[in-house]
């Protein structure tokens, strides 16, 4: 059935058909039915197709037909009108020079007896005009030269009877004397492919024959067309019901392939299928498993049972048309292993927030909102519909654009920047000028006089010669806060997935001294920064951090920002310090001692402790295999993931910076666009000019910050997630959860 639907849709592909979208779903179809009525159609179709090519091979022959007895009664005419020219001249000049002169081949010629004349044959029909040169030349050669061939080319293309694809071609006739020529000239047709046709020299027959055939021609014209209509309204019944016809063969195929999966057992002459289903979904599956067995009357009920397996089980995350596009860019990196941390959950927040934090400007937070809300309000329609592969990628994503625009305003807001533009939305700037002369200033003669802006980028910062480095400063400095707990909230991940998965081997010798290090030097940065917005200090923290290393008991002087900071420095740096020789050395050490004991017996439990921790239980089973255990493997491997994690801890760390530097250069592009086009273009008080700069504006605003920006700040946004956060905990090497779905078997290929 799958094979004769196929046959369908590629009969309709062919006549330029597709399948309805508007199949009626609701037809109550039967299998068996349905089986006997494509054997039906099949059958007819083939037929038709069959009547159609050869009413076609007959209508394309009797073209060609009718052009051999057009083209060849021509050279008949031509070669009639020379000789009986020739024959006059001959006879004038015998009557005019009958003298002693007179060649007396000439007489003997003229005399000769017509029964003694060489009777010539010839054979006529097309061949194509590319191989004629060929033919010619083969013909020649076979014969050595004893035949005349005439040749005249066919102007249009002609569609050849056997192969019914158009090709130039010529109309030849070749003359010949004796009938192993003849046979020669057979076989050198056959060889090219040449259409050989019969010609009468008689013109009163070409004539009548030429008649004959243009009125066959117009009854088998009229007749391919009647079958064309024919077969077409029976591929558009066909095309109305292919899609519900598709999808009936495909569930019933699916259920075949899933039962071919099934073990039989003999002796209970049962099937048994073994497979995963989530847990919530237990009673769920029992109860409709027994509704089944009570529909079709079965007299043996279905038997389900939960096994106990020391497989890896497959990962499934519920998630719903909101979640979906988040948890797929999370898969894309790689599949959770069973009772893994998802990534996930968390990157519905983080993954905007990061995006927007290089891309904050309300204005253009809004513009992506509304291309978005449109995919969104209009969702139903575009479900239902086959869209373009970058069409159909953004209305996929369409909730993660939105939860990016949503965040791009807020941060927007932060900045204070509307197409670079700032406005005084929570209130007046909290500076003002001292006098009247300071109108136009940058930052000299701007005073505070009243309470700090409330929200956001104080509007007075912009367009002043202090809002680059004071821009710079906050961006960078956020970076790093936003860095440092997200890669924080990394290694604390990798806690719950060393509780689920090993022993407490990996907490106290991987996850506190990661967390030691990185905050010792990192999270210390973090607080100065904090410690330093609060207090207004004008320390250096450049200098903080960089002397913290090279001279750590040097007294701070002015970029001292809190009591005792010196000691705490000194301690940190001895724990970053210590830290290290702690993640590399125990590890291995206790490996090999746990794997020592296990051989020595000293891990072994009773045969019947079935309430034992699974952990345990693995490692019972695994000590009756004696493996060695390679000591030198275990610490080069340990020595690599420390100086991977020590470097990785500085180098994410600076990754995190570009989120200041996209940031900025966002702000740049745009600021740049408004003041040289679009202030520009208003300058020159013309009105073309100005439609021209709104136009470039426009188009610069959405092909390089609507477009290039977004797919940029995407791009960031997801390696600061695969690589900086997801590193530190994980791993992706699970396997997805694919239940039997009849859903999914309607949205597949076949």
């Amino acid at each position: 059935m799958a094979r004769k639907l196929r046959f369908f849709k590629e009969q309709m592909t062919k006549a330029g058909l597709s399948p309805s979208t508007r199949s009626a779903r609701n037809d109550d179809v039967d299998l068996d039915n349905l089986e006997v009525k494509l054997g039906e159609l099949e059958a007819e179709l083939i037929e038709m197709n069959a009547n159609h090519e050869k009413l076609q091979q007959s209508y394309n022959e009797l073209k060609e037909y009718k052009l051999v007895m057009q083209k060849a009664g021509e050279f008949f005419q031509s070669a009639q009108s020379s000789a009986a020219a020739k024959q006059r001249e001959a006879e004038a000049q015998q009557r005019g020079e009958g003298s002693i002169d007179c060649p007396l081949l000439l007489e003997q010629e003229m005399v000769t007896d017509p029964s003694k004349q060489v009777k010539l044959g010839f054979v006529s029909g097309l061949v194509s005009r590319e191989r004629s040169l060929t033919f010619e030349r083969i013909l020649f050669r076979a014969t050595r030269g004893n035949v005349f061939l005439k040749q005249s080319v066919v102007e249009d293309p002609v569609t050849d009877p056997a192969s019914g694809e158009k090709v130039e071609k010529n109309v030849f006739m070749v003359f010949y004397s004796g009938e192993r020529a003849r046979n020669k000239i057979m076989k050198i047709c056959e060889a090219f492919g040449a259409n050989r046709y019969p010609f009468t020299e008689d013109l009163g027959k070409q004539f009548q024959i030429i008649t004959e055939v243009s009125g066959r021609l117009e009854e088998l014209k009229t007749t391919i067309d009647v079958g064309l209509v024919h077969r077409s309204n029976l591929l558009q019944t066909i095309a109305y019901h292919f899609e519900n016809w598709s999808l009936l063969v495909k569930k019933e195929k699916s259920i075949y392939h899933t039962l071919n999966m099934l073990s039989i057992d003999v002796s209970r002459k049962c099937l048994v299928a073994e497979g995963w289903c989530p847990v919530f979904a237990t009673n769920q599956i029992q109860s409709v498993l027994q509704k089944a067995t009570i529909d079709s009357s079965s007299q043996v009920g279905t038997i389900f049972h939960v096994l106990q397996t020391k497989e890896s089980p497959p990962t499934y995350f519920h998630t719903n048309k909101f979640t979906s596009a988040f948890q797929e860019i999370v898969d894309a990196y790689g599949i959770a292993k069973y009772q893994e941390a998802n990534p996930g959950v968390f990157t519905i927040i983080t993954f905007p927030f990061l995006f927007a934090v290089m891309f904050g400007d309300w204005g253009h937070g809004i513009c992506l909102f509304l291309a978005t809300s449109y995919f969104i309000i209009r969702e139903k329609k575009f479900s239902s519909q086959k869209l373009g592969d970058i069409t159909e990628m953004i209305f996929g994503g369409r909730y993660v654009i939105m939860m990016m625009a949503l965040f791009s305003i807020y941060t927007g807001l932060i900045y204070n920047e509307f197409f670079s533009v700032p406005f005084e939305l929570f209130g007046p700037s909290a500076y003002g000028c001292r006098d009247p002369s300071c109108s136009d200033a940058s930052t000299a003669g701007l005073v505070k006089v009243r309470a700090s802006y409330p929200f956001g980028v104080d509007p007075k910062w912009h367009g002043t010669r202090s809002e680059l480095p004071f821009l710079n400063s906050l961006k960078m400095k956020m970076s790093i806060l936003l860095g440092v707990a997200q890669m924080n909230l990394g290694i604390i991940l990798s806690y719950f997935n060393a509780k689920f998965f090993t022993n407490e081997i990996n907490i106290w010798y991987q996850f506190v001294p990661q967390m030691i290090f990185l905050n010792s030097l990192f999270g210390y940065l973090s607080l100065l920064i904090v410690v330093k917005w609060c207090t207004g200090s004008q320390a250096d923290l450049y200098h903080v951090m960089i002397y913290m290393f090279l001279s750590p008991t040097d007294e701070l002087g002015e970029n001292q920002l809190f009591f005792g900071q010196k000691f705490l420095q000194i301690v940190l740096l001895l724990a970053a310090l210590v830290s290290v020789p702690w993640m590399l050395f125990p590890k291995p050490f206790l490996l090999k001692k746990q794997h020592q004991e296990r051989h020595r017996g000293q891990s072994y439990a009773l045969l019947d402790s079935s309430d034992d921790d699974p952990l345990e239980t693995e490692l019972h089973h695994g000590s009756g295999s004696h493996e060695e255990f390679e000591f030198s493997e275990v610490f080069v491997h340990q020595l690599i993931h420390t100086i991977e994690f020590v470097l990785g801890a500085v180098s994410n760390t600076a990754s995190y910076l570009r989120l200041w530097a996209l940031s900025l250069a966002h702000s740049e592009l745009s600021s740049v666009f408004y003041d040289k086009v679009l202030l520009l273009a208003w300058g020159f008080n013309n009105i073309i000019v100005l439609i021209i700069g709104i136009f470039v504006f426009i188009c610069a605003t959405v092909g390089v910050l609507l477009v290039m920006e977004t797919l940029s700040a995407f791009l960031h946004a997801l390696r600061l997630h695969w690589v900086e956060f997801q590193n530190k905990f994980y791993e992706g090497d699970g396997y997805k959860f694919q239940p039997f779905s009849f859903a999914l078997v309607s949205e597949d290929d076949e």
